[in-house]
Formats: structure tokens, C-alpha cells, sequence
């Protein structure tokens, strides 16, 4: 089975380049809160990343944002999530997704997981 691919803030960056590379099977992916690399706090560190991919990914996907990301504003999320064909869910006010948010274990990020597990399935069968 190919694999399912979970990502967080640079890695989300990482695999949608790469998706438009490499013709690899892909299960589908949840991108954790994307961040903007032309945006005014994108680290100076992290070059590369542009122009960003404004084409529909070859894969389901699942945008996970919050509307108070440093990193990114919540039109940039609504933006890229149309460009890629990804389904966008907002969970509030929770910085930039990561261990300071409070999530603790963060059991809906799981469930996402579970559900594009489940839509693939869905999608295999119909074939």
C-alpha cells in the first residue's frame, strides 16, 4: 500500500514540491499548519521554498490551520488549500500547531489521519 504522509509546517512545503516531481503513488497527505514563505516571518534560514506549487495535488489532502499562525495568515492557508485541491479545516485560535498549542496528544489530528486512510480505501475499491 503507498504510503500516507503527515506533515507539519516546513514539511508540508517539502512535500508539495516533491508531489510535483515525483510520479510516486501517494495514499494522501495532512499538511499541518502551512506556513507562508513570502510571508514577513518565514525564516530567512529556510530558502528554497518558492515559487510554491499553484497546481492540484495528485493526491487527497487535508489542510489542518489555525487562524492565529504566526507563520502564516489564515488567507494564505484559504489560498494554498484551493491551489492544492485541499480539504481545509480551521481548529481556532492555537498559535502554530505544534507543542505549544496545548493539543496535548491531539486525537483529532489522528482521526484526520484515520479518515484519508478510509477515503482511500473508499477510492480502491471503487476501481
Amino acid at each position: 500500500m503507498p504510503p500516507l504522509l503527515v506533515a507539519h509546517s516546513l514539511g508540508c512545503l517539502l512535500v508539495v514540491h516533491w508531489a510535483n516531481r515525483i510520479g510516486k503513488p501517494i495514499v494522501g497527505a495532512l499538511l499541518v499548519a502551512v506556513p507562508d514563505p513570502a510571508g514577513p516571518r518565514f525564516p530567512t534560514e529556510a530558502d528554497g521554498f518558492t515559487p510554491l506549487p499553484n497546481n492540484r495535488l495528485p493526491f487527497p489532502t487535508v489542510m489542518v490551520a489555525s487562524t492565529d499562525d504566526i507563520y502564516a495568515s489564515l488567507d494564505h492557508a484559504r489560498q494554498s488549500a484551493t491551489a492544492w485541491g485541499s480539504q481545509l479545516i480551521v481548529i481556532g485560535t492555537v498559535g502554530h500547531i505544534n507543542a505549544e498549542s496545548g493539543l496535548d496528544e491531539w486525537s483529532e489530528g489522528w482521526d484526520l489521519v484515520q479518515r484519508l486512510l478510509q477515503q482511500s480505501e473508499r477510492m480502491n475499491e471503487s476501481r
